[in-house]
């Protein structure tokens, strides 16, 4: 889907904020911001004997299952094959997780990786500049030579999986709600640490099943990252936001990436291989990605929180932030190309936003939740030991929610960074940086453990380059909301402008900083506490100003809302193991997962949507007029390719952002087509799944490679994934 990379507002303010940063090098979000999952097989759990008829799932392609959970024998039953453990062995080396907030797979033995344009997108706009832009134009590196690497990219690679729940839940056991997040925080520092071995590995603790199981996800760290191919996005987006969650689509949404390891090619003898003829009509096929955040199992009392105060809030910031860039724009073609990379984000930020929004407005889908929920508490109450064990966690949740409203403005405009700034984040992580590492692992917060400091350095220190008029813009933005919500009273505003206006404190701050120089942030970041301290630089000094009214509100909310919901969430997920046994998959949490399905449309206004369209109908939509103007070179391309081509197709994959890039493969393993996005009817995925007409929308094998020959002529990456 079209949500993935970390500049997004999507991924920011919601997906990171729903992973609880636990996956992730960023600061919390606004919350909810802890991890949730489906089910919770926690030690203390245990699932009913079949004779006590615990509560059924439905039947149907719903799920984004881990791998040592995959539920082959339903697939079997569903679609007349299912995957066995070797075939779901091997696909996991070869699906990789962008580091940005999308997926990938390796398709070739010299380290070739594809996955979506828009997830390469940031990667191509640093890499453009005045007079050369790779976005409009599209790049192809015809010799490895010309391959060039992307300023702030990275890719992983999982090796390993371990169960770590026990000593997680040892470090939190007893533990009172207020010190619960310190606790698990903790133990999670130590057992990262313990498995970072050196930059090229990297180590996450994720949280499964609401705290009821707890991964260590071992991963090889790529940071040398090199762009091959990417097309123009009139191209990769034809259509652009009218067809975007939309369908019929005709979007040649790929792009082409190389991993590098002591300066030459990543050897990988695990690589997918591709189907020249795509999926069959009726047989089973497969996406293996890394999905962000799904909030599925979040209790009502959460569920109304998001529906009434949060989304609300980022549809009207989101809409404002359209507003500016648009205008930023229209200053002259410079400005429209810097402003357009931040301005897709945003724009497709609005409709997942309005999407999500509808779908809690909806009656009847939000009160299947409150069914379902009431299902699950009565289930508890008619088991009196399971009652003893689990209380009524629904209602100290509920109480927490509470605890947020009243915090939610302060947390989301002292602590969330959702505005898209780079200098900004990069001031605070230096000064956080410089506090916490000066305390001991244990004791920091989550995103300057040491098993976090490699990525860290690599943001801290990107080549990226940084645009003073837009950082300008952004800033005041900023500046304006926090004055806007908090009033310019509020002690917190008052550290933060002083007698100055947003406007003039914004331009001093982007004019007089010197964090544009990387040399300068090294120095910062190597000096610690003593070079923070003596720092003149006006952003630094912002940030110093401003931190501890950030750092005040941020302790609340993991004091009296992160502790409680997740130790309560962890009894809830036991509650839903009891109920449901182990037929549940976790929510998503930005690790491998595999969902399954069909080549399907669905009914739309009465009528029946055909799932596959072609590359005839890509011409026929072609105007010459943006967003629905094709590049010149698919234009003079018309006479060369098969205009009965298969181009974009639909299935009934359950997918969520992040599982953008995600390769769609067949049951022998090979790719079939990549994942770019969903239709209008995915948006209510975080919250549940609809097999009537939620749709997965992926660009079809056979146009990808017919592309790639007549329209691109890459002949060395078509002889490389061929070999």
């Amino acid at each position: 889907m079209r949500f993935p990379r970390r500049t997004s507002l999507f991924v920011t303010a919601v997906v990171s904020a729903a992973c609880g940063g636990e996956a992730a090098n960023v600061p919390p979000e606004p919350p909810p911001a802890t991890a949730t999952a489906a089910s919770a097989p926690g030690p203390a759990a245990s699932a009913p004997k079949k004779e006590e008829a615990p509560l059924q799932l439905a039947e149907s392609d719903e799920g984004m299952w881990t791998l040592d959970r995959f539920p082959t024998e339903r697939v079997a039953k569903l679609h007349g094959w299912g995957p066995t453990k070797e075939w779901l062995d091997r696909i996991r080396p070869r699906a990789v997780k962008i580091a940005l907030g999308c997926s990938g797979s390796i398709v070739s033995g010299s380290g070739l990786v594809m996955t979506n344009h828009h997830c390469v997108a940031d990667c191509v706009g640093q890499l453009s500049k005045k007079g050369r832009d790779y976005i409009a134009q599209g790049f192809y590196a015809k010799t490895e030579a010309e391959e060039l690497k992307c300023p702030d990219y990275e890719i992983d690679q999982l090796a390993s999986v371990t169960d770590v729940t026990s000593r997680v839940g040892e470090a939190t056991k007893g533990v009172a709600e207020s010190e619960f997040v310190a606790k698990q925080r903790a133990a999670m520092a130590a057992i990262e640490k313990e498995c970072t071995t050196g930059e090229g590995v990297r180590c996450d603790v994720i949280s499964l099943y609401n705290g009821g199981q707890y991964q260590l996800y071992k991963y090889r760290r790529f940071t040398d990252v090199r762009l091959v191919l990417a097309p123009e996005r009139g191209a990769a987006f034809f259509g652009g936001d009218p067809d975007n969650f939309n369908f019929p689509r005709y979007d040649y949404d790929v792009s082409f990436v190389r991993l590098y390891d002591g300066n030459k090619p990543v050897k990988t003898e695990e690589r997918f291989r591709f189907s020249a003829t795509g999926p069959k009509q009726g047989e089973p096929i497969f996406i293996t990605g890394h999905p962000y955040s799904t909030q599925r199992l979040y209790t009502v009392a959460r569920l109304e929180f998001l529906r009434d105060v949060e989304l609300p809030d980022k549809i009207r910031q989101a809409s404002e932030l359209r507003a500016m860039l648009i205008e930023f724009g229209k200053r002259n073609a410079e400005s429209k190309r810097i402003a357009d990379i931040l301005l897709f984000d945003v724009e497709n930020g609005i409709k997942v936003y309005n999407g999500q929004f509808e779908a809690l407005s909806d009656k009847e889908f939000f009160g299947k939740k409150v069914k379902d929920e009431q299902a699950l508490r009565n289930y508890v109450a008619s088991h009196p030991d399971l009652q003893k064990t689990v209380g009524d966690p629904w209602e100290a949740i509920a109480r927490a929610q509470v605890e947020m409203r009243n915090i939610f403005v302060s947390y989301r405009m002292l602590e969330s960074m959702t505005n898209h700034s780079t200098l900004l984040p990069l001031a605070r992580h230096l000064v956080r940086a410089a506090e916490e590492m000066s305390k001991p692992n244990a004791e920091r917060l989550r995103e300057y453990s040491d098993a976090k400091l490699p990525a860290l350095k690599e943001e801290l220190f990107s080549t990226a380059p940084i645009y003073d008029e837009l950082e300008s813009r952004l800033l005041e933005q900023k500046l304006l909301w926090m004055r806007g919500a908090l009033g310019p009273d509020d002690p917190a505003v008052q550290h933060a402008l002083g007698k100055d206006a947003p406007e003039q404190l914004a331009a001093a701050l982007v004019r007089g900083t010197k964090l544009k120089d990387i040399k300068v942030r090294k120095a910062l970041f190597e000096g610690g506490k003593a070079a923070i301290e003596k720092s003149t630089d006006p952003l630094i000094q912002f940030v110093r100003r401003t931190d501890a009214d950030a750092r005040a509100v941020r302790k609340i909310y993991e004091e009296k809302v992160e502790g409680v919901v997740k130790k309560n969430g962890e009894l809830v997920g036991r509650a839903h193991f009891a109920a449901y046994g182990q037929t549940t998959y976790p929510d998503a949490t930005a690790t491998l997962r595999v969902s399954f399905g069909e080549l399907k449309g669905w009914e739309e206004r009465g009528k029946l949507v055909n799932p596959i369209t072609n590359f005839g109908g890509m011409y026929e939509r072609q105007t010459g007029k943006d967003p629905f103007a094709l590049p010149k070179r698919w234009l003079d391309a018309k006479g060369k390719l098969n205009a009965s081509t298969p181009f974009n197709f639909s299935s009934t994959h359950d997918i969520i952002g992040g599982n953008s890039g995600s390769p769609v493969i067949d049951k022998q393993g090979e790719i079939v087509g990549i994942v770019f996005d969903g239709n209008i009817h995915s948006l209510g995925g975080a919250y549940g799944y609809d097999p009537k007409n939620n749709r997965a929308v992926s660009l079809h094998s056979a146009a990808l490679l017919e592309a790639l020959d007549k329209v691109y002529g890459a002949s060395r990456i078509l002889a490389e994934i061929k070999q």
